[in-house]
C-alpha cells in the first residue's frame, strides 16, 4: 500500500456498541419471519407475509437514509451539503415507489436499494462521516435483508 492510498476499512462486528448490535440484529426478525412465512404459509396468509415483509424494507430502508440526515445535522456544515442531505431523503422515495409496485418488481428495487445504501454508508465511512464500526453492522444487516428478500423473491417465482 502507498502513502496516498487510505487504510483499509476492517472493523469487527465486536467493536459495534452492544446496543447497536442487538437493535440492529433485532431489526431483522421481521425480514426473517416474513421470509419462512412465505414458504411455510398457505398462499393467502403467505401474500400478507409478503406484504407485512415488503412495507417493513420500506420502513427500515427510510430509517438508512435518516441516519444520513441525522449525521449531516451533527456537522457544522452538514446540513449544507446538498449532495449529503439529497443522499438522506433519496431512500425514502425510493421506498415510497417501491410500496406501489407489483411485489416482485418491490422485492427486487428494495433489493437493489439496501446495496446501493450500503455502498453510500461505505462511502461515508471511507469519508469519516459515520463510525468504521457501522460499517460491519451494515454488512450484517445488509446481508441479512438482501437474502431475505431474496428467499421470498424466490417464493414468487
Amino acid at each position: 500500500m502507498n502513502a496516498e492510498s487510505p487504510p483499509p476499512l476492517r472493523a469487527r462486528l465486536s467493536d459495534v456498541p452492544l446496543p447497536a448490535l442487538v437493535l440492529g440484529l433485532g431489526g431483522l426478525i421481521p425480514f426473517l419471519a416474513g421470509a419462512v412465512a412465505v414458504w411455510l404459509f398457505e398462499p393467502m396468509a403467505a401474500r400478507v407475509a409478503q406484504d407485512m415483509q415488503v412495507a417493513y424494507a420500506t420502513v427500515i430502508l427510510s430509517f438508512l437514509g435518516a441516519v444520513h440526515w441525522g449525521a449531516a445535522l451533527g456537522r457544522p456544515d452538514g446540513a449544507r451539503s446538498w449532495g449529503w442531505m439529497g443522499w438522506s431523503v433519496t431512500p425514502a422515495l425510493l421506498a415510497w415507489f417501491s410500496v406501489m409496485m407489483a411485489p416482485g418488481s418491490a422485492l427486487m428495487a428494495l433489493m437493489a436499494c439496501y446495496l446501493a445504501a450500503f455502498a453510500v454508508d461505505m462511502q461515508a465511512v471511507k469519508k469519516g462521516l459515520l463510525p468504521l464500526w457501522y460499517l460491519s453492522l451494515r454488512r450484517v444487516l445488509t446481508t441479512g435483508a438482501f437474502l431475505c428478500l431474496g428467499a421470498t423473491l424466490l417464493r414468487l417465482g
